[in-house]
């Protein structure tokens, strides 16, 4: 796991010294990914940097990797993993490569060597790389087929700029920080356009996408997506199948150089993939590590509400004691989830202010008392999407709505993300429109199975969307939290394989029961406590200690006080006020609190990166 920048000119020379001096800006943004290594490689007209995580192969793995072949030279800067890098080294050695190091990256070049861009299709991983190729004088960027690592790109007159976050392109010069009207859209409306980055200018490398960048111009070719295809398999061949993926997934993930660990917080998704672990551990001996996040007098003072009817811990001690993990709560205190210099860090590390609060903070403040243990975290991230956990996969009013089903409820439950906005901001945003217009785009290549009823063909599509959208902005949040710590987390349910099996399975089947994710529950359950097996769907948590609200209302107040701040353009002065002055703390939730989140992380952004924002 890394973090990999870059730069193409077609134009001039990068060996130059401002060219490098530029190069070297771009790969060091990228320190909190790769904190155990740097390099950079130019050759003319293209410059690649690489600051890396060591997991697999301590001391040979350095990069950016070259490789010299007599029509040119290939170089390739890589982040991520590649679980079956041994097979494919073992085909590659068949086929003639002779390798000198036993990384997988050092695979990943000698497979582009091999069979080119298609390299992709034979990797199962999560990885975002770019290799130069020399040989055609053209750059060429992959991501994996889920988008769990993340990869941005900036087309320029004469070439491109890439790197694993924004930071690392908006260290070049020629990009500039700028967010025009759509940008604002695309933060205010949690609907995820594949491709849109909100900086005016920059882009995604989307997911199972590869873009190729040469003197002609860029192109992209779309090696991988959701496809429909028929069912054949009964019930317990379903479950039992399932279940065999799960266990050759959690088995390939567990593989690394470095202490690994599980993110466990009580539920079905996580509690599965704790369980897995620690019996493949168990085979050689070796116990896993967990850990919870928890908040101070949760557990004691827990309120019931429409999404979490029960505390995490208790379920989170009853796997711990039944797989015999090595467990750690982590346990957070209301100051230290409001601290400023906490969101301060949450913002630098996703670039932009997207107002989760406290369910931000605490992520990031779990892993940074992991990255004390551990290096390497397995998480049950994306179970939700995949198997059909979330509520509003049963909710009728959202299973039958013209819109995102995650929208619904959202505002009831969380508040509006739009509340704090001045009007004539609100107004010219269009949040309405822009939604409507991204769920069409979303829904209109959903291919439909011959025969499929209209019933099974609206929940494929729920489905579709939240694997293809929703996922996403998880994934993202949970990559930039980790890496900003150093700390590489895995996604066992983002296989694409078992994501391609699942997706394809008729809804009757994902819900025969008449529970959330049944398939997953039945497939895990002899590994499961009862109590875990039998529990509903709860949330990642957030706190319900009344002093975090005091604590937003406090530098709400800080904020108010400086009436020339630029949020102000942004948000309404008199609505910030009304919530930073309710009286009675507990009344500050819903809305409010989401209100005070969002004005919050939009002032710390503005005072952090200074963008130009225009609202024509």
């Amino acid at each position: 796991m890394c973090g990999i920048a870059g730069w193409v000119s077609y134009d001039r020379d990068l060996r130059a010294s401002q060219g490098a001096a530029t190069l070297d800006a771009m790969t060091e943004t990228m320190a909190c990914r790769g904190p155990d290594d740097r390099g950079t490689w130019t050759d003319g007209h293209a410059g690649l940097g690489h600051r890396r995580l060591a997991i697999i192969d301590l001391p040979g793995g350095h990069q950016p990797m070259s490789l010299s072949t007599p029509e040119g030279d290939l170089a390739l800067v890589y982040s991520g993993e590649a679980y079956n890098f041994a097979e494919l080294r073992g085909e590659l050695t068949g086929r003639g490569h002779r390798f000198t190091t036993d990384s997988d990256t050092e695979v990943v070049l000698h497979g582009y060597l091999e069979w080119g861009e298609a390299v992709a299709e034979h990797l199962n991983g999560m990885y975002a790389f770019a290799v130069w190729d020399g040989r055609h004088d053209q750059l060429v960027m992959i991501r994996d087929r889920m988008g769990v690592k993340p990869f941005y790109y900036w087309p320029t007159p004469d070439g491109v700029l890439f790197g694993s976050e924004p930071k690392a392109i908006l260290a070049n010069p020629l990009a500039r920080p700028r967010v025009t009207l759509d940008g604002l859209r695309e933060l205010f409306s949690l609907v995820k356009t594949p491709g849109h980055a909100v900086w005016d200018g920059m882009r995604e490398v989307e997911p199972g996408t590869v873009v190729t960048v040469d003197r002609n111009g860029l192109r992209r070719r779309v090696y991988w997506r959701l496809e429909t295809r028929a069912h054949h398999d009964d019930r317990d061949t379903t479950i039992t199948t399932v279940r065999s993926l799960l266990d050759d997934i959690v088995g390939r993930q567990l593989v690394s150089d470095v202490p690994r660990c599980v993110l466990l917080s009580g539920g079905l998704d996580s509690s599965a993939v704790t369980a897995l672990a620690a019996r493949r551990l168990a085979e050689s001996g070796e116990k896993v590590r967990t850990f919870a996040v928890d908040f101070v007098g949760r557990t004691e003072h827990f309120v019931a509400d429409a999404l979490r009817t029960t505390p995490d811990t208790p379920f989170v001690h009853d796997v711990a004691r039944q797989a015999g993990t090595l467990h750690s709560d982590i346990v957070l205190d209301p100051d230290t989830l409001a601290d400023p210099d906490v969101r301060a860090r949450v913002i630098r590390a996703r670039d932009l202010p997207m107002g989760l609060g406290d369910m931000d903070s605490s992520l990031y403040l779990l892993f940074r008392a992991i990255r004390e243990h551990s290096t390497v975290a397995l998480s049950g991230e994306s179970a939700d999407e995949v198997f059909g956990g979330y509520l509003q996969f049963f909710d009728e009013e959202a299973r039958r709505a013209d819109t995102f089903p995650w929208l619904v409820h959202y505002g009831e439950h969380f508040g509006e993300d739009a509340d704090m906005l001045r009007d004539d901001v609100h107004r010219a945003l269009r949040l309405g429109p822009y939604i409507r217009d991204s769920y069409e785009t979303a829904v209109a290549g959903i291919e439909r199975l011959t025969g499929e009823s209209d019933f099974e063909y609206r929940m494929r599509r729920i489905c579709h969307l939240h694997l293809t959208r929703f996922v996403r902005v998880l994934l993202d949040r949970k990559d930039r939290a980790s890496m900003a710590v150093g700390l590489e987390v895995r996604v066992p349910f983002c296989d694409h394989r078992l994501v391609e099996y699942v997706y394809n399975t008729p809804w009757a089947l994902k819900s025969f029961d008449g529970r959330e994710k049944s398939l997953l529950r039945e497939a895990v359950a002899d590994v499961l406590p009862r109590s875990v097996y039998e529990r509903t769907k709860s949330p990642y948590p957030s706190t319900q200690d009344p002093k975090y609200a005091v604590a937003l209302q406090e530098h709400a107040r800080d904020l108010l006080a400086q009436p020339d701040h630029r949020v102000f353009e942004l948000i309404d002065r008199d609505r910030l006020g009304k919530a930073a002055d309710e009286h009675a703390a507990p009344q500050v939730t819903g809305a409010s609190r989401r209100g005070l989140e969002r004005t919050l992380d939009l002032a710390t952004w503005l005072d952090m990166y200074r963008p130009e924002v225009d609202l024509s």
